[in-house]
């Protein structure tokens, strides 16, 4: 049965179930529709079994197509390594990458990353990009060579090296009457409505802590699944959000958003670059983690550093008169330190 499945079945097999549609599967292919039907339809034959359930457009994966792609990515993953062990002895100055991230980094890596392949111009890169259980998911799966997240899993042997430090404010409208105003207590944002990110991100999981440590509770709250969408209801006045910084470049500069100066933050936490424990980096792959790591903490510090500002003075003060803004306070990225997370 597995004889007549050939490794272009299983790639495109895991393409249509990253993308959930045979259209945007044949475009990230380069291949017709009825190619990629086609070539499922075999696959399925091959194995017996019906790997995908169609609701008119609509796709999901049944229990066998389950079960066939967690396999067929690990086989596509190893094949990956092969070839990169290959060049690697071949001494290849090209080669490939697969990068994922957390879709909160998205908005700084893919121009850190613009820097690095301006040196390497024969590089073939793929990044990926999704919330931390999606990120998880192509660790176990073998399907990326290097990650750039926050905290990594624990169930995964895994290599993570600090380049960062990575900040998340509270953010509201302009017009809202908090924004300017210094030293706001926490409690003074109880009868607002608190924005926030799906169960499975990081950005809602620092949100969970951090309510619960300080036992905070909103008037009310309401979920949604991107950072994107936080930050247009936001602006749109439906409430306020703690979200990370590092999301905020385009608003801030024109002032879209403000960010509220509640004490106790900015939350500090980390950038991360990791792998695999037992991965086997390409010489492509070590010279991103190598750029990543040198470059990435002055590049954030340089575009974002300035919205991170010294702590206003308090409301009192702003009714007498008039005070300027401090100097914006760097944002250091932490020394760099290897680290197995199990």
């Amino acid at each position: 049965m597995l004889r007549r499945v050939t490794f272009r079945q299983l790639q495109i097999f895991c393409a249509v179930t990253r993308q959930l549609s045979f259209v945007r599967a044949s475009e990230e292919l380069h291949l017709s529709q009825p190619a990629v039907s086609m070539q499922i339809k075999q696959l399925e034959e091959a194995l017996g079994l019906p790997l995908l359930d169609r609701f008119g457009k609509r796709l999901a994966l049944t229990e066998a197509g389950v079960r066939v792609h967690e396999h067929a990515s690990r086989v596509i993953g190893e094949l990956h390594d092969t070839e990169e062990t290959v060049n690697q002895l071949k001494g290849l100055r090209g080669g490939s990458i697969t990068v994922g991230m957390v879709s909160t980094a998205k908005y700084f890596v893919p121009k850190l990353l613009a820097r690095f392949t301006a040196q390497y111009p024969n590089l073939d890169l793929r990044i990926l990009s999704g919330n931390r259980g999606a990120l998880h998911g192509y660790l176990h799966r073998n399907e990326i060579d290097l990650a750039v997240m926050g905290r990594p899993p624990r169930e995964l042997e895994m290599v993570t090296e600090a380049f960062a430090q990575h900040p998340y404010v509270f953010i509201a409208p302009p017009d809202h009457p908090c924004a300017g105003v210094g030293a706001i207590d926490l409690f003074e944002l109880r009868n607002e409505t608190l924005l926030l990110r799906e169960p499975e991100s990081g950005t809602r999981m620092l949100n969970d802590e951090y309510f619960a440590k300080t036992l905070f509770k909103p008037r009310r709250m309401i979920e949604m699944g991107s950072n994107e969408m936080i930050k247009q209801a936001v602006i749109a006045g439906m409430g306020v959000a703690l979200i990370s910084l590092h999301t905020l470049g385009l608003e801030l500069r024109h002032g879209a958003l403000a960010i509220l100066d509640v004490q106790g933050t900015p939350i500090m936490r980390t950038w991360h670059v990791a792998h695999l424990a037992d991965k086997r980096h390409s010489p492509a792959a070590k010279a991103m983690r190598d750029f990543i790591l040198t470059n990435g903490g002055h590049f954030l510090n340089d575009e974002f550093s300035a919205h991170v500002a010294k702590r206003k003075p308090q409301r009192q003060a702003l009714k007498k008169t008039a005070q300027p803004r401090g100097k914006a306070k760097a944002v250091r990225a932490p020394a760099r330190k290897p680290a197995r997370a199990k």
